[in-house]
């Protein structure tokens, strides 16, 4: 039985920066790639600033479920990256601001560093009906 892996893709976030989609569908859930600050076309992070970069994940994810036909509001789990655990109270007021309850289920972790000299990075799992 063939395995139907649909991928995703917008300019309206940046392109992979590897072997990977933006995102695969298969059976009703949408898995998205792990999401940095860079802008659509870019290929170095403008911004050093927690907050803002922040922001520009999940603008990044938002515009890859919008393309898929979806919103934020779709995502069931989040995995996030953070360079420094000093930014978690950041991350979890930014999501506040955007996330209507239930929110989803996440883990958060600190990692040594992440593509680019980002300090947060976030992947997520969403459905798509």
């Amino acid at each position: 039985k063939k395995l139907m892996k649909i991928p995703v893709s917008t300019k309206n976030a940046p392109s992979a920066i590897g072997p990977y989609s933006q995102a695969i569908e298969h059976k009703g859930l949408l898995y998205l790639s792990g999401q940095i600050a860079l802008a659509p076309g870019e290929s170095s992070i403008e911004n050093s600033d927690a907050n803002q970069q922040i922001d520009k994940v999940f603008t990044n994810i938002e515009s890859i479920l919008v393309e898929a036909g979806g919103s934020l509001n779709d995502i069931l789990k989040l995995n996030i990256y953070l360079t420094n655990l000093e930014n978690f109270d950041l991350v979890n007021k930014r999501m506040e601001e955007i996330f209507e309850q239930p929110y989803p289920a996440r883990a958060t972790l600190e990692v040594s560093s992440l593509p680019k000299g980002a300090i947060v990075e976030i992947d997520a799992i969403a459905k798509c009906d």
